[in-house]
């Protein structure tokens, strides 16, 4: 007779958009986000047997996102919403044994209008999307990895390529100026909450573009994406001391030398190109901390 088991399971609900604004009198402030929900909980009989019995509903997932997010009285940060999502979960719900919490944040910005900021008007800025992922248990455990996605970064020189191997199959020419362009993913797990999470993901983003273009008057040079890949990791645990282990994904993103007819590339016109593309993924941590992910 066959046998089988079922040693992994969950269940949640993906890409709940949510509003939020709070009023401080006539100055609002305003939030979107996209809420990922998924339960772990003793629900082995809905697989084996087919009953819901004490099941927590996506559905009721879905509701309770923005009934959390209502009981927000005061503005808080992504970081903040999550933790909240997650422990009701966990508090509520018998059968649940752990809450995970995926939340992206969209670039609404205070615009300012005559150098003033307006007092309910915004503009999306930026390409990246703020994030969080937060995980937490019946005996009270709670992780916060915070992070951002789709950082698109590019600097029109102090990037170079050389010494690398050799071989057959290589045709690559070693160069010392070049575009370097990334679309930068980062995570970063803290050991405790900082007394800001608004602050320190500020200082987190600063030292990611600190490392990658460095100051405004003739900038870093970047021997390759890796180098440049770990120093913008020390930045961030410099910067943020409540962090402990840092994620990065940098595509490689081409800018192609061309020669347009009758003339020769000049360091001035490029083919850009988004695929293929190299990928350099890394993670760095504090001395004796664990990673918080797996390549």
């Amino acid at each position: 007779m066959a046998s089988y088991a079922l040693p992994l399971h969950h269940h949640g609900k993906s890409k709940v958009r949510l509003g939020r604004v709070w009023r401080d009198g006539n100055v609002h402030h305003m939030v979107e986000w996209d809420v990922y929900t998924m339960i772990d909980s003793d629900m082995e009989h809905a697989f084996l047997n087919g009953d819901n019995t004490g099941m927590t509903a996506t559905d009721t997932q879905k509701n309770t996102v923005y009934v959390i997010a209502q009981r927000m009285a005061q503005k808080c940060t992504i970081e903040q919403y999550a933790i909240a999502l997650a422990q009701h979960f966990v508090r509520t719900y018998p059968l649940v044994s752990k809450a995970k919490i995926y939340v992206e944040q969209k670039p609404w910005t205070r615009v300012q209008q005559t150098g003033a900021p307006h007092d309910h008007g915004f503009a999306l800025q930026g390409t990246e999307l703020r994030t969080v992922y937060v995980t937490y248990d019946k005996a009270g455990t709670l992780d916060v990895t915070a992070g951002l996605k789709d950082l698109s970064l590019l600097k029109t020189t102090q990037s170079g390529y050389e010494g690398f191997l050799r071989d057959q199959f290589t045709v690559l020419p070693e160069v010392n100026d070049r575009i370097m362009a990334s679309t930068v993913t980062c995570t970063w797990k803290y050991s405790a909450p900082p007394p800001c999470y608004d602050a320190a993901y500020a200082a987190a983003k600063q030292g990611l573009l600190d490392a990658f273009l460095g100051p405004a008057r003739g900038g870093v040079y970047s021997p390759s994406v890796q180098y440049t890949l770990y120093n913008m990791a020390k930045n961030i645990l410099d910067r943020v001391p409540q962090s402990e282990s840092i994620f990065l994904n940098m595509p490689n993103l081409h800018f192609i030398p061309c020669n347009p007819v009758g003339s020769t590339f000049n360091n001035d016109v490029y083919v850009a190109t988004s695929e293929p593309h190299g990928n350099i993924e890394a993670v760095i941590t504090r001395q004796g901390i664990a990673p918080h992910c797996k390549l």
